[in-house]
Parts: structure tokens; C-alpha cells; sequence
């Protein structure tokens, strides 16, 4: 059953903002920034799991060179939002990572923003392995959570259906891939400047009034 703040909330409320991302995808570490853009300018963001590559295996794969303009890029809009950003060396399947998040946002979501920042920092500041149980558990447990609870959401499949269903709003809304904000009745796909995700949240904050 898909929540309210999800699906039923996003129609009733111009001033929330629906935000896919996931762990291992750049633009979206990044784009914690522009979250707080739209934060800071009294828009509300939801943040939701969508796996970028669910094409990765278990065990992962070798991460390519990470070399050219588009990672200067990143590099230097990582460096202006003060995110410290060190280049993994491996990709993992992100889908557990998502699971722990989406759990934490749904079920107790006081510690989802300290645990979303921290799985960010565990890919792109500590090359730690987020298929990894350990990995997960040391982060929930760092944060709050209920381990117990977290593993009976694993053991059930209820971690992974919340995971599904965020995706599947996503589709419907035409999110291809993340980061993408559904801001106003506008999608957004990718990084965009500082400049542009001020303007979107303005024009976000008129048609809430």
C-alpha cells in the first residue's frame, strides 16, 4: 500500500518535493546540496529510493577510470557544497542499501536523515561495501535504529517491496533515472545549477500559496 506522503500527500501539497536518488549514483550525492536549496527556501522533500543500475550483480563490479570533464565536474560541485568525495573503486548493488533507508524514511523516520547522509559517506567518503549486512548494521545502529525490526523488514521483504513501490511512483511520473525531483508539476532529471533549483523553488512556493 503505497503512503501518503508518497503518492496521496505529493497532489495535495504543491510544497512538498518528491526526490529519487540513489547511493551510488554521483549526481545524487551531490544533489544533497540542491535538497538543501529547496529546504532552506521552506519547500518539503521526500526523499525516495529508485536503484540506478539494478543491472549490477551481487559482489558488484569494477568502477570505469573516473576520469573527464563530467567528473571535474562533480568533483568541483562536490567541493563547493563542502562533500568530501573520494572515487570508489567498485560499484555494488545498491538495492539493500535502499531497503535500510526506505525502512528507516517509512517506519522511523527521525533517524532517516542522519542514515541517508551516512550511506552517502559510507560509498563516496569510505569506500565501504554497501551490500555488506555488517556495513548496514553498523550505520542503523550508529543512527538509532532498531536492528531487529530493520532485520524483520529484510526477513519479511517488506524493506524491498517499500523499495519497488517508490520506483514504481517514480515510473509513473516518467522518472528515468536519478537524481529526479518532481517539483511543482515539473520534473526535473539530473543535476541542474544552484541558480535553477532557487528559481523552481520559488515557483513551487506561489502555487502553494
Amino acid at each position: 500500500m503505497r503512503h501518503p506522503d508518497i503518492a496521496e500527500g505529493r497532489q495535495r501539497d504543491p510544497a512538498t518535493v518528491l526526490n529519487w536518488y540513489d547511493f551510488i549514483c554521483p549526481f545524487c550525492y551531490v544533489g544533497q546540496q540542491r535538497n538543501a536549496v529547496l529546504l532552506q527556501r521552506g519547500l518539503q522533500v521526500v526523499e525516495l529510493p529508485f536503484q540506478a543500475h539494478p543491472e549490477i550483480p551481487a559482489g558488484g563490479i569494477p568502477a570505469g577510470p573516473w576520469i573527464g570533464p563530467m567528473y571535474v565536474m562533480l568533483e568541483r560541485e562536490a567541493r563547493e557544497a563542502g562533500l568530501p568525495l573520494h572515487w570508489p573503486q567498485r560499484l555494488p548493488n545498491s538495492r539493500l542499501a535502499l531497503a535500510t533507508a526506505e525502512y528507516a524514511r517509512r517506519y522511523q523516520p527521525g533517524f532517516f536523515p542522519q542514515l541517508h547522509k551516512s550511506l552517502f559517506e559510507a560509498h563516496f567518503v569510505l569506500g565501504e561495501d554497501l551490500e555488506d549486512p555488517a556495513v548496514m548494521d553498523r550505520h542503523a545502529m550508529k543512527v538509532g535504529i532498531d536492528l531487529a525490526a530493520l532485520h524483520a523488514a529484510y526477513l519479511d521483504g517488506s524493506a524491498v517491496r517499500d523499495v519497488a513501490d517508490a520506483e514504481s511512483i517514480g515510473r509513473e511520473y516518467g522518472v528515468p533515472g536519478t537524481p529526479a525531483w518532481l517539483i511543482g508539476q515539473q520534473l526535473i532529471v539530473g543535476l541542474r545549477p544552484v541558480a535553477e533549483f532557487e528559481r523552481l523553488a520559488e515557483s513551487a512556493l506561489r502555487q502553494a500559496r
